[in-house]
């Protein structure tokens, strides 16, 4: 089969998305930034969240599937005795309890239940669709449907940092896995609620985000600079 015909501007870049924006505005700012006419990210970070996210561009969009299909390496930040709807920092406090005393040994004991291949039911405040309607819109009006859980797998699951109330933890995990979902489940199982604070996405694949730019730099970038920091589109396969 020929291949196709290639530019310059076909290819995957690695950005260091920075908190508050979503995901898909990356994508427009990219796209406008150097008018680039079909820019698509693989695999979503919420707003709060911040680190590695890939873009594909022109042709690279071909690969968009099989990216976000990789396995992904998470850093985060947990608050102990607060739960809130959305499960992190973003959502409304709905519940507040004392913290039991604990340390690393208990929380790594906690956390080791949810290793391993589990049935992950998505959160209310997601962008998963029931029906044709992304739940976070249900949540708006105040309402909470039956969601279907999905299989995730978590490889590794470690805390190495704990200062009542805040703990520091990693993940490993597949595609599709709600890692604020893990912070709250461990909240609810040390019987004190918790919630996602702080997360930063290292790695996706072989993708590492040693190897991205801060979408501030990129934004100010010419096409030259762009074309030399791009993944060209015949080496992706090789990242698959």
């Amino acid at each position: 089969m020929a291949l196709p015909t290639l530019s310059p501007l076909d290819g995957a870049l690695l950005v260091d998305k920075p908190a508050t924006w979503t995901s898909h505005d990356v994508v427009a700012k990219v796209r406008n930034h150097f008018r680039l006419p079909k820019v698509g990210h693989c695999g979503t970070l919420d707003p709060m969240a911040t680190g590695l996210l890939i873009l594909v561009l022109g042709k690279a969009t071909k690969y968009s599937e099989r990216l976000i299909s990789s396995d992904k390496v998470y850093d985060g930040v947990m608050r102990l005795g607060e739960t809130t709807d959305s499960y992190d920092a973003d959502g409304e406090l709905v519940d507040s309890l004392p913290v039991p005393p604990l340390t690393l040994d208990d929380l790594n004991d906690a956390a080791s239940a949810f290793t391993g291949d589990q049935l992950q039911t998505p959160p209310m405040v997601s962008a998963v669709k029931v029906g044709g309607t992304p739940l976070y819109k249900l949540a708006r009006k105040g309402q909470e449907v039956a969601r279907e859980p999905r299989l995730v797998h978590v490889y590794t699951y470690r805390f190495d940092e704990y200062e009542e109330p805040f703990a520091y933890f990693s993940v490993s995990c597949t595609k599709g896995t709600y890692v604020r979902s893990l912070a709250h489940d461990l909240g609810q199982k040390l019987g004190c609620g918790a919630h996602l604070t702080r997360l930063r996405r290292v790695a996706s694949g072989r993708f590492d985000l040693a190897d991205a730019a801060p979408l501030s730099e990129i934004l100010q970038w010419d096409l030259p600079a762009l074309e030399k920091r791009l993944i060209p589109f015949l080496k992706l396969k090789s990242y698959e």
